[in-house]
């Protein structure tokens, strides 16, 4: 009778609870270890316990996920499962590792053994378990506004934290430069106080690659999406939230349009760094392993618009200013980045349709009998606003610099070259070019380009694309003596255009109180330097005159904040602030305020 009530107790739905919450508890747990493991130097005989914990660990993980197989009948779907095989076979050859006769069979067993598998294994451990929490967001006390820019602070404090552990640096770093980086990374900027190649680890550049990927997408779209991945459901306030963060037009489509999100940038990140890595050269890089990562490295920086390089100089070194291809891949990369996943997306819709009206044609020798409006208004403003400052900074580039920093390069390389420098500004920050020798008017047309910045819902800053167009319309709109604004036989939004203006206004606000505090605190700097930094961090761009390093304490502080509200912009932030206003059931008398 005993044995049967404590047989019961085991599966009732508490137990299940307090089985759900120890594996949590213990992955997260052994993920800590790991960063530990990783980030402090140790003695063997730590290194021992270390190793015997981790086998511990995941052992009784495995036993957990085992009961809830065959205790509790639970029946995971099938990526949970694939998941659960992969971290038992991780857990099969750490144990056979250990055995003397598999080490001389399978020496490369040990080597891996060494250098991932347990790390791998904790990590796929860990995600199995935190993916299988359910996330809820209540609206009556937090907006999706605030839990978008509470995400991208927590991300940067532990990015703060992670790079100050002793082994992610050869010499130590502070705490405000940590915070630098780690804010400039999480908010893909690119601008940095110490040399990224030379200063960190490869494990601190790990960290920051993993910031830069994190915060490039955002740590809520990662979250939402592997906790939808595993659990196969989410409320319904999740998808409301998500639907804003991705731009979807129907609830329903929320996380499909996220599956499509990642699996973008995934995709051209993994071509981007095949191609990257065969654009090399070894006289450039010897050996094939930094080569390797070199291209990861490039390829997430350069699809993030991150504008973080290994090099000491970015792309401006000696061996790798004219690799044209080179510069051309990242180029592309960055662009696709910065162009925004719902044009991306949309573009996508309209390449199939396409197909799908040619096959109809030729099977039935008919078209479709009718044709939609497959690309949107907002894709259409985007791609021809992106064109055109494409065209006119490249041309632009090249004419102010043909003789001056375009000098050494052939006719295809100044081609290359001015392409590359007029599309970076747009949030980028990688540079082909000594920024210091270029002539003034290149410098107000860079400028220009990096307070436009990329496109909405990309990786990159800046007012946007969009905004900037709206901008023009409105005031053509005026000019023609017109009450609306109308393109492409559509009528944009009044909100739309309040929108556009608000964030001209106060990206203007933000950027002047930024140039103004820096002017303040470091009088030896010149104003041009400052306002080109300023710029630089809040669209995020990551140029610099090369002030950065330079500056005082309190303008570190200065830009830290300044990138950030870039980043999340200043109309979030006073969302975010701000009680939003109930519904207006009432209009006050209209009247005209006197204006030019």
């Amino acid at each position: 009778m005993k044995f049967s009530g404590f047989r019961s107790w085991l599966k009732n739905e508490r137990f299940l609870n307090y089985l759900n919450r120890f594996s949590f508890l213990l992955s997260l747990i052994t993920v800590l270890v790991a960063l530990y493991d990783l980030g402090f130097r140790h003695l063997q005989k730590e290194e021992e316990q270390l190793n015997h914990f981790y086998f511990g660990a995941l052992l009784i993980g495995v036993i957990a996920i085992l009961l809830r197989y065959f205790l509790f009948r639970i029946r995971f779907r099938l990526k949970v499962r694939i998941f659960d095989i992969l971290l038992g076979a991780l857990l099969t050859i750490l144990i056979l590792v250990k055995i003397d006769f598999v080490l001389e069979s399978f020496p490369l067993l040990e080597f891996m053994n060494r250098m991932a598998y347990l790390y791998l294994a904790a990590l796929v451990y860990f995600i199995r378990e935190f993916s299988t929490i359910e996330f809820n967001f209540n609206n009556r006390y937090l907006n999706p506004a605030q839990i978008f820019i509470g995400s991208f602070l927590l991300i940067i404090l532990a990015g703060t934290a992670l790079l100050m552990l002793p082994r992610a640096t050869y010499e130590g770093i502070s705490l405000l430069d940590a915070l630098f980086t780690s804010t400039s990374a999480v908010c893909v900027t690119g601008l940095i106080v110490v040399d990224t190649g030379s200063y960190f680890t490869l494990f601190g550049q790990s960290i920051i690659l993993f910031l830069m990927q994190i915060g490039g997408l955002g740590i809520m779209t990662f979250a939402s999406y592997f906790s939808y991945f595993f659990r196969g459901q989410t409320s319904y306030q999740n998808q409301l939230l998500l639907k804003d963060a991705t731009n979807s037009e129907k609830i329903g489509e929320v996380f499909s349009v996220l599956k499509k999100i990642l699996f973008i940038t995934f995709i051209v990140e993994l071509l981007g760094a095949i191609f990257i890595y065969f654009s090399l050269n070894s006289s450039e890089i010897s050996h094939i392993g930094d080569r390797l990562f070199f291209s990861i490295f490039h390829a997430v920086s350069g699809f993030c618009n991150a504008g973080f390089s290994t090099l000491e100089n970015s792309l401006y070194e000696p061996d790798f200013r004219f690799n044209y291809p080179l510069q051309l891949i990242v180029a592309l990369l960055f662009i696709l980045g910065g162009i925004g996943f719902p044009i991306v997306l949309n573009i996508y819709k309209y390449i199939k349709y396409i197909f799908t009206n040619l096959i109809l044609k030729i099977k039935k020798n008919r078209p479709l009998p009718y044709s939609p409006w497959v690309i949107n208004l907002n894709t259409r403003i985007v791609i021809l606003t992106t064109f055109v400052l494409l065209g006119v900074g490249t041309i632009g580039f090249y004419a102010f610099e043909y003789n001056n920093t375009l000098a050494e390069h052939n006719w295809f390389g100044k081609i290359v070259t001015a392409f590359f420098s007029a599309a970076t500004p747009r949030t980028a920050g990688f540079n082909v070019v000594d920024i210091t020798a270029l002539n003034l008017s290149t410098l107000m047309m860079i400028f220009l380009l990096m307070w436009i910045g990329a496109s909405p819902a990309s990786t990159g800053g800046g007012i946007k694309t969009s905004t900037i167009a709206v901008a023009t319309l409105n005031f053509l709109s005026l000019a023609k003596g017109k009450d609306r604004i109308e393109v492409y036989r559509r009528e944009i939004s009044q909100a739309s255009v309040r929108r556009a203006f608000s964030i001209i206004s106060l990206s203007l606000l933000v950027i002047g109180l930024s140039i103004f505090l820096i002017a303040t605190f470091d009088k030896d700097k010149s104003l041009l330097s400052i306002a080109f930094e300023s710029f630089s961090a809040y669209s995020t761009v990551g140029l610099s005159t090369g002030i950065t390093s330079d500056l005082s304490s309190y303008s570190k502080v200065v830009i830290i904040f300044t990138m950030f509200i870039g980043r999340v912009s200043m109309l979030t932030l006073l969302i975010a602030i701000l009680r939003r206003a109930k519904h207006l059931n009432y209009r006050y008398p209209t009247d005209e305020i006197l204006i030019n």
